[in-house]
């Protein structure tokens, strides 16, 4: 009986959701999308309440439509300014602005969401949202250069580390694929750069990497 009255109130959560959205304009299938991309993150999550896996993934979703209303709003916006305005360094001071302004919604709106997961997950859980967002680049990154690098010190190890989470907070907050791997790829050339000063030949060590994981994949076939 209460695992029904559960399904029930999960279901008039939903579809009260649905509702608002379709009543304020949004997209019905960008919704579906944002549903189901969220609902990807949450299944990893393992949360046992159902109303807690739901309220989760509403949240998260929320957050992909709130970040998208910013970024397409500011591109619409430096569209019109491009046809509108032909002196070049007034047109480039206006397009600065619209992307300061909304940078600093978006800083706002990242801060807001944090919270928010705060109140239904741990710091733990919480990675996993963040890593969900953006793809698992992190871990898999560390994991990358640790095993390119076996001798790093701590020190060392902690400086990526620290870079990547940088990278994650930025990334989370981007608008497609492209701009959340463009975020990773910034960071990890400050890391190289970073590994060149502490005396790594950085295309060597690749090169020797590259070897050594394609002849574990020859030992793997044998």
């Amino acid at each position: 009986m209460k695992m029904y009255k559960k399904l029930v109130v999960a279901l008039m959560l939903f579809v009260g959701s649905n509702i608002v959205l379709a009543q304020s304009g949004v997209d019905p299938e960008y919704v579906k999308v944002t549903n189901e991309r969220a609902q990807k993150i949450v299944d990893d999550l393992k949360l046992k309440s159902s109303e807690d896996q739901l309220a989760v993934r509403n949240i998260i979703a929320e957050q992909y439509r709130s970040l998208s209303k910013i970024q397409d709003g500011r591109d619409a916006k430096i569209e019109e300014v491009k046809k509108s305005i032909t002196d070049k360094e007034k047109q480039q001071k206006t397009i600065d602005k619209l992307k300061n302004d909304a940078d600093k919604k978006i800083l706002s709106l990242h801060k807001s969401y944090l919270k928010k997961l705060s109140k239904k997950l741990n710091n733990s859980q919480i990675v996993q949202v963040k890593d969900g967002m953006t793809y698992g680049v992190l871990p898999i990154t560390v994991t990358g250069y640790n095993d390119m690098l076996p001798n790093l010190t701590q020190e060392q190890q902690k400086y990526i580390y620290d870079a990547l989470v940088e990278a994650r907070e930025h990334a989370m907050d981007a608008g497609s694929s492209k701009e959340k791997h463009a975020w990773f790829g910034k960071y990890k050339g400050r890391i190289n750069n970073y590994l060149s000063k502490q005396g790594y030949d950085l295309n060597k060590e690749s090169a020797d990497w590259h070897k050594r994981l394609e002849e574990r994949e020859k030992n793997k076939k044998k």
